[in-house]
């Protein structure tokens, strides 16, 4: 692999790892308060049908961007009814939406585009376009350093930048703002956190919230900036491999930034060499599509059991009288 090759699949990773990273981030709040989200998966798909078709419709991906946070936000409002005032299972809740997002998002798209369950193609204002850096095209002709900044780094949409721009940010919150602590304490301790006054409800609807808000964003990048436009199961179980991801992490920031990375570096290179020969062996192409997958198996089997969750995931929490 030649250095140009290896600045195109690096390039291609970001790319593709940056939904990753915005749904691990989602269940990193989510599961840091003590609600577990399966339902990652769920509203990435509701984000980004509502963000490419509201784009769509009004030729505005700011609108749509706005749209698909909304159809995020109502999903987490489900979870966080079912699972925090309700005091439901968590994960059947997260099922549920999953099974919802993947019913709803096809028939609506069909009844409002009869398209087939896809929305039409995005062009010009209804998509997020490249970003050009400072002096990129200025410093591609120097050596090495030239190409890292000019095609690495530089052309690509906001919405990368605010990914990764997310993960100093998320680190900040959780682990320098009283904020932070109160939300890691409340899915340790929250009877603790309830005893010292704060509120355990609203805290962890204010988690389920962010939640929601980094998935939709995450749902919109896959239809207005990735791809252009909505296809059905556009996600393609990146909401589990966020999670592999997270569990991969210990649901630490940087961590999860770095496996998030490792994820999209396997799509990368299986979108880039596929039939591979190795002497006479031809690897076939479902055999490195299946590679992200594999991955996220051997992550589940080898460290779900390493992995401490936070004590009181998963438990609905019961106010003593």
């Amino acid at each position: 692999m030649d250095f140009l090759t290896l600045i195109q699949v690096l390039d291609s990773t970001i790319r593709l790892a940056t939904p990753l990273l915005l749904a691990c981030l989602a269940g990193l709040y989510s599961e840091r308060a003590g609600i577990f989200d399966i339902g990652l998966e769920g509203k990435m798909l509701a984000a980004a049908f509502f963000s490419a078709a509201v784009a769509a419709v009004t030729g505005s991906v700011w609108l749509g961007l706005l749209a698909g946070i909304a159809a995020s936000l109502v999903l987490a409002g489900l979870h966080g009814l079912a699972s925090i005032t309700f005091r439901g299972n968590q994960l059947i809740s997260g099922v549920a939406i999953n099974f919802l997002a993947a019913g709803m998002t096809v028939l609506i798209a069909q009844d409002w585009f009869s398209q087939g369950g896809r929305t039409p193609s995005l062009m010009g204002g209804a998509r997020f376009e490249p970003i050009t850096l400072p002096f990129a095209e200025a410093l591609s002709g120097v050596p090495i350093l030239g190409p890292i900044y000019s095609e690495l780094l530089s052309g690509h949409s906001i919405l990368v930048y605010l990914a990764f721009a997310a993960v100093p940010l998320t680190w900040w919150v959780l682990f320098r703002t009283r904020f932070g602590l109160r939300l890691r304490a409340v899915g340790e301790n929250p009877a603790a956190v309830d005893t010292a006054g704060v509120s355990v409800v609203g805290l962890r609807y204010a988690a389920v919230a962010i939640c929601g808000v980094l998935c939709g964003i995450a749902g919109a990048y896959l239809a207005t900036a990735l791809q252009a436009g909505f296809v059905k199961d556009m996600t393609a179980g990146r909401g589990f491999i966020a999670l592999a991801a997270l569990i991969f992490a210990k649901w630490r920031p940087w961590h999860a930034m770095y496996a998030c990375l490792l994820f999209g570096f396997l799509q990368a290179v299986a979108l880039r060499y596929q039939n591979i020969d190795l002497g006479g062996i031809v690897i076939p192409v479902q055999v490195m599509d299946a590679l992200p997958y594999i991955l996220t198996v051997v992550i589940l089997a080898g460290f779900v059991g390493k992995a401490i969750p936070p004590r009181a995931g998963g438990e609905p929490y019961v106010k003593e009288r």
